[in-house]
């Protein structure tokens, strides 16, 4: 029997009425598990802890992260911390990003233990990172180093000539201007660039030698950007040991005494509030398009009534 208009107009109000009820259940038990868990991770400690090793996941590029660095100071900051564990899977990134990181786990490592563990690349401003870790633990695959500072630019005026483009540039300076994409780069300018990337590299170089324990000629002859495997990087002081987290624990208990038990929480750049909320928010919001939305309003209401 065809359903007519009035039938199909009451089964859209009560999928509506159920749709609602249902929203609001699930923000009622959001709540409920927001507040559980800020009780729990709440730095005025109005649920008692035990302690728990923090674990940080470096990956990807590595930028100069604003809210990462505040976060990892409130991680320096908190008592319950009791290590941290930096696991890292990262080509590199900013020379700006890995001296930022790079300090932010050094004032961690004055106030308590610091690990490192390598993924399967851990490269430039990714081995940075692992610097200030007391112990480094890499895989025997995982690629690293890469020690090195690189400054790229792109000449495009032999291409913009052939095309009859021309660019008019009026510098303050003589090197205002370099790198420029439109002209070749100068001798002049190609020598006051390369300064600035071996001021840079410099300070990379004082970085391993200062992490490592390494003579500044030692770490230097490493630093000529090539890449090692974990086990030639474990040949040559680049890491300390091969393994993972499992070997960072043990590590942990046994020359720091952090026990290995204590559980890992992975350190979140969002706000728990933000977490817990969004996550709540979008399944609402699913439910609403899936069932109020998609189901009743458009595919039903609309459905010609047939005769």
């Amino acid at each position: 029997m065809p359903l007519d208009a009035d039938l199909l107009l009451d089964r859209r109000r009560l999928k509506r009425r159920l749709s609602l009820w249902r929203g609001m259940a699930v923000l009622v038990g959001a709540a409920l598990v927001f507040a559980l868990v800020a009780l729990r991770e709440d730095p005025t400690g109005l649920l008692p802890s035990s302690g728990h090793v923090a674990r940080l996941s470096v990956s990807g590029f590595i930028g100069d992260d604003r809210k990462l660095n505040e976060t990892l100071e409130r991680t320096r900051r908190d008592s319950r911390v009791k290590a941290v564990i930096v696991a890292i899977d990262s080509p590199g990134g900013s020379v700006s990003g890995g001296e930022a990181l790079h300090a932010a786990l050094s004032r961690i490592a004055e106030a308590k233990p610091v690990v490192a563990v390598m993924g399967g690349t851990a490269a430039s401003a990714g081995y940075m990172a692992a610097l200030p870790a007391a112990r480094i633990f890499a895989r025997e695959a995982t690629v690293t180093g890469s020690i090195g500072v690189i400054l790229q630019s792109v000449d495009a005026s032999e291409l913009l000539g052939r095309l009859g483009v021309q660019v008019d540039t009026l510098p303050s300076g003589p090197f205002k201007d370099q790198p420029n994409p439109f002209r070749p780069l100068t001798a002049e300018g190609r020598e006051q660039l390369m300064r600035v990337v071996r001021d840079l590299h410099d300070q990379f170089v004082a970085k391993v030698a200062a992490g490592r324990n390494l003579p500044p000629d030692r770490a230097r002859d490493l630093a000529d950007g090539r890449v090692f495997t974990g086990r030639e990087a474990l040949g040559l002081g680049l890491v300390d040991a091969i393994g993972g987290e499992p070997e960072a624990r043990a590590w942990l208990a046994q020359e720091r005494a952090i026990p290995a038990g204590l559980p890992v929480r992975d350190i979140q750049t969002r706000g728990l509030a933000e977490r817990t909320i969004g996550s709540a928010l979008s399944a609402v919001l699913g439910d609403l398009v899936a069932e109020w939305l998609v189901v009743d309003r458009f595919r039903a209401v609309w459905q010609p009534a047939t005769r």
